[in-house]
């Protein structure tokens, strides 16, 4: 028989860990309600914005299908106006000689002055040549619009797919896994770049300490001190700046670069974030769409989308085949003019993106790098601060703590 002390004992072991097991449970049911919140927000506005951009989009094609009814039209108007006057000189004068052929041969043949002044008034009819010029030259360039809308409707058709294929994971930048494998197979390998072998020891001599600007933020964003921002779903009463975001939830650094190299590291805590650099005379009251990070000419950055990295600038991507890095370095070379985002763990540095000036082999096409090639450096024009964008409802960063003994003569201005 089982002794009662040792039933009691057993069932003590057996309730705590029921009653773990539920607190668990509790802990994990709020975070699945979170998540459930978070997902229902994202969609939400996610909608919200595709339908937003596809009303734009057909407001383009409906403005551009106007236009070039309207040039149909006004070609059409002004090229029949000549060519109808063309017709009518060209019947009125056939008329006007067979008028006078007619009345010649009705003269009787002994009427010689009667015959010779109807030969003559023949005669002038023939030398009259005062038939309108066509300015159009019987060439109509209003016909050259189907082929135009027939070339944009190929491009339209031809982005969609590649944008539906990028979606559904088939395609990267509108080629295919196997493509893509091949196409790094040609193109050169970021990891031979002599920085992307480098230890973190190496960087954080170059070490940049970086402090939030409050004046900046958005109002979705809430700052914690100067170093941690988080997106919020509540907008925080910031007092009005003209450094401040509007429409996109972005912060900046108050630290201004335009000289020599520097290194920062940021923590990725939660959501999709992008981390880069912008320029400081870039306008905050931009519209979204041209706003946000690496969506314009005058920023470009790494973001985490919770599925890859990706490299943004002037609205041209890069998709990042790696792994998941919760802490990112990024090493601006001023002078150089280029800008290299890494995945940091164990004092160790993965090259995730060099954005800089690299002319590709002859044959090879790359959109991304091609506007690298042709703006980027362009950006160096002005100085240059660190932002910081909190894409999704749940976005959550910290400026990375560095060494102790490199920030105390790094913080620069």
């Amino acid at each position: 028989s089982v002794c009662p002390s040792c039933l009691q004992a057993q069932q003590a072991k057996f309730l705590r860990d029921v009653e773990n097991e539920m607190e668990e449970l509790t802990v994990t049911i709020a975070q699945a309600k979170k998540m459930v919140e978070l997902i229902k927000g994202a969609a939400t506005k996610e909608r919200e914005g595709v339908e937003k951009l596809f009303a734009e989009a057909s407001e383009v094609l409906a403005t551009f299908q106007k236009e070039v009814t309207g040039f149909i039209e006004e070609g059409e108007r002004s090229m029949l106006g000549e060519a109808e006057a063309d017709l009518r000189w060209k019947e009125e004068r056939r008329a006007k000689l067979a008028q006078c052929k007619q009345n010649l041969e009705n003269v009787p043949g002994t009427d010689t002055i009667y015959f010779l002044q109807e030969f003559q008034a023949l005669k002038v009819a023939m030398e009259e040549n005062l038939s309108p010029s066509l300015s159009f030259q019987n060439e109509l360039n209003f016909t050259k619009c189907t082929q135009a809308v027939s070339a944009m409707k190929d491009v339209l058709s031809a982005a969609c797919k590649s944008q539906w294929d990028h979606l559904q994971g088939k395609a990267t930048d509108g080629l295919s896994f196997q493509e893509m494998e091949e196409a790094e197979s040609r193109f050169p390998d970021k990891s031979n770049n002599p920085a992307c072998r480098e230890s973190r020891d190496y960087f954080l001599k170059f070490a940049f300490i970086i402090d939030l600007d409050s004046d900046t933020a958005d109002k979705f964003i809430q700052l914690f001190g100067t170093k941690g921002a988080k997106r919020v779903l509540c907008p925080i009463p910031y007092p009005e700046s003209p450094t401040r975001f509007i429409n996109c939830e972005q912060v900046l650094g108050v630290n201004l670069m335009n000289r020599g190299n520097y290194y920062w590291e940021v923590e990725l805590i939660d959501g999709w974030v992008s981390i880069g650099v912008i320029a400081e005379d870039f306008n905050p009251q931009e519209s979204y769409n041209r706003g946000r990070l690496g969506r314009n000419e005058k920023s470009c950055c790494l973001q985490w989308n919770g599925q890859n990295y990706v490299a943004w600038f002037g609205g041209f991507e890069s998709v990042i085949q790696q792994p998941f890095f919760h802490t990112i370095g990024v090493f601006l070379e001023y002078s150089e003019k280029a800008l290299t985002f890494y995945g940091v763990k164990d004092s160790k540095m993965t090259c995730l993106q060099q954005l800089k000036v690299s002319h590709l082999a002859k044959g090879q096409f790359d959109p991304f790098q091609n506007k690298i090639n042709n703006k980027f450096t362009s950006l160096f024009l002005c100085k240059l601060k660190p932002a910081f964008f909190l894409e999704s409802v749940d976005a959550h960063l910290q400026i990375g703590p560095l060494k102790k003994d490199c920030v105390s003569v790094l913080k620069r201005r």
